[in-house]
């Protein structure tokens, strides 16, 4: 993998989007020519109309982001990736007649974007069906070396094991006397020397998965392996690189404190951050203005109660704060104001809250918290007080989360399914600890770009 502004992007995305964006010029330049042969024009040099090449390729690359082109299940399967490369090209060419209208002259014409769009189609999916299966090729894994053979060294072992994985584990050594839970696990004992095997073993990182590492860490070892040019890693930094979350089985609170990370109080950052924020809430109130209302009516057409309904939520620093959305629900949902976890087909969800829902459209008043400061568009999702408490008290490190300030969408709600309980609020306080620890700019955009496949394929919506 390689680490692009504090995030981990494997090798395999960036080969298949280096060559994607290639053919995608190469799709505007014979759609091009094509068309000018067709009306007797001459076809003359092209870096001459090179910039509507590439700004054509670069919309269909970021709306290949935005529908999830690049996910490792498009690399696994081709009708997976197909369907979704023509929902991209199609937002692609989309976006150009929009930049045709704001800049004249800056983008392929109507007819070249069509035959465009064909080609662009036929090369991505054929570049798709050539390098698909090479992408899960060994070529493109790391080889490892895993430092222990218990519960620890198991859960790599099954990572492994899952699709999509960028790595392989060339051994195990079984570094103590304790129970081996990785049976073929190589006893230490048996290896005269540690670092000679590792290179023997062809192996570019050294995985520390140690049971207990008090008193029981191989400092000679690891520091014979480090200086021979192999990656040293502890497992809790391996899990955070491959799986995009902070794995909290394994942190303690020693690996928050100096691990690398938690720097989203920047001033240049926040002060970026902000900007855009309120740029970005002043368009969307705007622009979102007559939908709001529109279905504003119609939920109070539906059902009995106020169009919009405001709730306690707790924000950054554990400050508590009113948001404002849509209401989706019957005006009774909770007896007495007893907060209830929402539900699979919850019974309470109008007909028309449910569409909403699915749509997001509910949370577009919610751009209002943006613009005044109490939220942002991108960080965790604000959870109501008394979840909060909760959750504080079964789920250690929850209270971090509240170190960042809330947003609309977030890094959990386009890696995690709706999640309606403890052990989801779990899974996703994972995802909420990964934002904060490794916020940039970048990631915000990354996470802007994939919120168009949560609102496209609304998976899990309550």
């Amino acid at each position: 993998m390689i680490r692009l502004f504090k995030h981990y992007i494997p090798y395999p995305v960036i080969f298949m989007g280096i060559v994607d964006l290639v053919l995608l010029i190469m799709a505007g330049e014979v759609a091009w020519v094509l068309r000018a042969n067709q009306i007797n024009m001459e076809v003359d040099f092209i870096g001459n109309r090179i910039l509507p090449l590439i700004l054509f390729a670069v919309s269909v690359q970021i709306a290949s982001l935005s529908t999830g082109v690049f996910s490792s299940q498009s690399l696994q399967s081709l009708r997976f990736a197909v369907a979704r490369l023509m929902v991209a090209i199609s937002i692609g060419v989309i976006f150009q007649s929009v930049l045709a209208f704001m800049l004249p002259g800056s983008t392929l014409w109507r007819s070249n974007l069509l035959y465009a769009m064909g080609f662009a189609f036929l090369f991505l999916s054929a570049n798709r069906i050539i390098l698909g299966s090479a992408m899960g090729a060994q070529g493109f894994k790391r080889r490892l070396l895993i430092l222990g053979a218990g519960s620890r060294a198991q859960r790599i072992k099954e990572l492994e094991a899952k699709p999509g994985s960028g790595f392989i584990v060339a051994g195990y050594v079984a570094m103590s006397e304790g129970k081996k839970t990785v049976p073929e696990a190589i006893s230490r004992d048996a290896i005269y020397n540690l670092s000679d095997f590792v290179v023997k073993m062809a192996a570019s990182e050294v995985v520390l998965a140690l049971e207990e590492r008090r008193n029981a860490l191989p400092l000679t070892d690891l520091l014979r392996i480090k200086t021979t040019g192999v990656h040293v890693n502890d497992l809790s930094t391996f899990l955070e690189r491959e799986t995009g979350r902070v794995d909290l089985d394994s942190v303690n609170p020693s690996w928050l404190i100096f691990s690398d990370g938690f720097s989203s109080g920047q001033r240049i950052s926040s002060f970026i951050k902000r900007i855009f924020d309120i740029v970005a809430s002043l368009i969307l109130l705007t622009l979102s203005a007559p939908l709001i209302i529109i279905f504003g009516i119609l939920v109070k057409l539906e059902s009995k109660g106020p169009a919009f309904y405001r709730q306690a939520r707790i924000g950054l620093y554990g400050q508590s704060f009113d948001i404002i959305k849509l209401r989706s629900m019957r005006q009774d949902a909770e007896i007495e104001g007893k907060a209830i976890w929402a539900s699979k087909d919850d019974p309470r969800i109008t007909m028309i809250g449910r569409f909403i829902r699915m749509t997001r459209i509910d949370e577009l008043p919610q751009t209002w918290s943006v613009l005044k400061g109490e939220m942002s568009f991108v960080g965790p999702r604000p959870e109501r007080p008394e979840f909060v408490s909760e959750l504080e008290e079964k789920i250690k490190y929850y209270a971090e989360r509240h170190m960042v300030k809330p947003g609309i969408t977030g890094w959990a709600q386009v890696n995690y399914p709706y999640g309606a309980s403890i052990d989801d609020s779990r899974q996703k306080l994972e995802y909420d600890l990964y934002y904060a620890k490794n916020y940039t700019p970048f990631l915000d955009l990354l996470i802007l770009l994939q919120t168009v496949r949560v609102i496209l394929w609304p998976e899990g919506v309550r």
